[in-house]
């Protein structure tokens, strides 16, 4: 457990960030690993059926993952209060909700995933193996939510290193696995799929052994489990709107995908590819957000506006200058990265392309973020919704459409920093006003911030007025 309400507020930031960034990209390592060897030893119409799988995935655990968000804000502000009773309710209730969704997700995926890639307008030649590794992944779902609760709570506790190192074997067990199934085995596809299953199954069960063995507080049991409706109540409350965003955004993933489909094989592959490489540029923002989630909820739960503000703007001068060196390497090496996961020149032409031209905003994505974090620590989830939404559907998508029309793929690579920028400008306004603060769960008196000399006074001033 870390206490964030005491110490220099950008040393703990980093310090809490590295562990999440580490570990998310460890996480994400599945997704990379599994697209260069299918790439590559499968071919490309295989690397194509699994970048087309990953929105309908996306969409339907994205609900679930943002309930579980809430119980992790919820968590940090009762620790926050020191209210360790309620620590403990919430995080039984957030184990019982989040089993039984995994299981109405998983029927929901077997059920509907033929459906759905149909809808997409996927390619007749990927079909029958996007269906293949969509319905294997779906039998495991309940592994990748049992590890995610797990997680959620460590985090919402301030611990942000045990997770890494769960995952640190999960991903070299993935990346064995991979070799074997798909290279030595041959099982194609499939094997990519069972890899990332049993790697997510691994993570899940070190995770519960050690719950069980170092905080016996918080074990992981079978019986006895508590279940509070007002717990529930309230963090489906703070966390839906975010749950509802992640399915927007999943939404608009898939109008995206349904667009790239229409330009052929090639440029599905490559929009894999390129995706792969885009999710790892923007991890740290992400890890930032999740970092300030955290901090800020046990700032408000402790009173201390203060810091709250401080922390703030720390993590955007960390998230600028991550963001800035993660766009030099893209930009430069865009063609390389494509380059890893296949080799035909089509695809390496379509997937550099789209690093050159989104990735040349990362600082916005990045900001916007941060500040988006900032926002659900305090538990106003609903105001990034919105945000995401509008940027989503009156941005990208309606932008993404007309443009694919008249320059082709370039077109809907453009769509998404417009989305940043209008999602930033959105956001830091709303930030402004100050609203936030009232939804705090946990009221408690301001804690006031130490005297400061004269010289400092006017950077406060600026912090407050960010």
């Amino acid at each position: 457990m870390k206490d964030l309400t005491t110490g220099p507020e950008g040393r703990l930031i980093w310090n809490f960030t590295v562990p999440m960034l580490i570990g998310n990209i460890f996480q994400q390592s599945y997704n990379v690993v599994d697209s260069i060897i299918v790439g590559r030893v499968v071919g490309k119409s295989a690397l194509a059926a699994v970048g087309a799988s990953f929105p309908i995935i996306f969409l339907l655990v994205a609900l679930i993952m943002g309930a579980t968000m809430g119980f992790s804000i919820l968590i940090s502000q009762f620790f926050g209060a020191r209210d360790m009773a309620r620590v403990r309710r919430t995080i039984d209730t957030a184990y019982l909700f989040l089993f039984f969704s995994s299981l109405l997700m998983t029927g929901l995926g077997l059920a509907f995933a033929e459906p759905i890639l149909m809808l997409l307008n996927t390619p007749a030649e990927i079909l029958p193996s996007a269906l293949v590794f969509l319905r294997i992944t779906f039998g495991g779902l309940v592994f990748l939510f049992g590890y995610n609760s797990i997680s959620a709570v460590l985090r919402g506790l301030g611990d942000s290193k045990t997770p890494l190192y769960f995952l640190v074997f999960s991903t070299m067990l993935n990346v064995a696995l991979v070799l074997i199934f798909v290279t030595v085995l041959r099982w194609g596809i499939a094997g990519s799929a069972w890899a990332t299953v049993i790697a997510q199954a691994v993570s899940f069960l070190l995770a519960v052994a050690y719950l069980n063995k170092k905080h016996p507080v918080l074990k992981f049991r079978v019986k006895g489990f508590v279940f509070d409706r007002e717990i529930l109540k309230k963090s489906l409350a703070i966390g839906l709107p975010s749950g509802i965003q992640q399915m927007l955004v999943a939404g608009g993933m898939m109008a995206v995908t349904r667009l790239v489909n229409g330009f052929g094989t090639d440029a599905v592959a490559a929009f894999t590819a390129a995706g792969r490489v885009d999710t790892f540029a923007v991890m740290p923002a992400m890890s930032l957000s999740a970092a300030i989630s955290t901090f800020v909820g046990q700032n408000i739960g402790a009173g201390k506006m203060e810091r709250v503000k401080k922390g703030l703007k720390m993590a955007l001068y960390i998230s600028g200058a991550t963001s800035l060196l993660t766009t030099l390497a893209v930009v430069v090496f865009g063609w390389h990265l494509i380059s890893m996961f296949n080799s035909d020149p089509a695809v390496i032409a379509i997937g550099s392309r789209y690093l050159l031209i989104v990735g040349s905003f990362y600082i916005v994505f990045s900001s916007m973020f941060v500040v988006n974090g900032a926002l659900r620590g305090a538990g106003d989830t609903f105001v990034p919704m919105l945000v995401t939404v509008l940027a989503l559907w009156g941005i990208r998508v309606p932008v993404s459409v007309y443009l694919s029309g008249r320059i082709g793929t370039d077109g809907i690579w453009w769509g998404m920093p417009l989305a940043w920028l209008a999602g930033l400008t959105l956001a830091s306004a709303y930030y402004r006003t100050g609203r936030w603060k009232r939804l705090a769960a946990v009221k408690r008196p301001q804690v006031p911030a130490p005297p400061a000399p004269p010289q400092e006074e006017e950077a406060e001033w600026n912090v407050a007025n960010f």
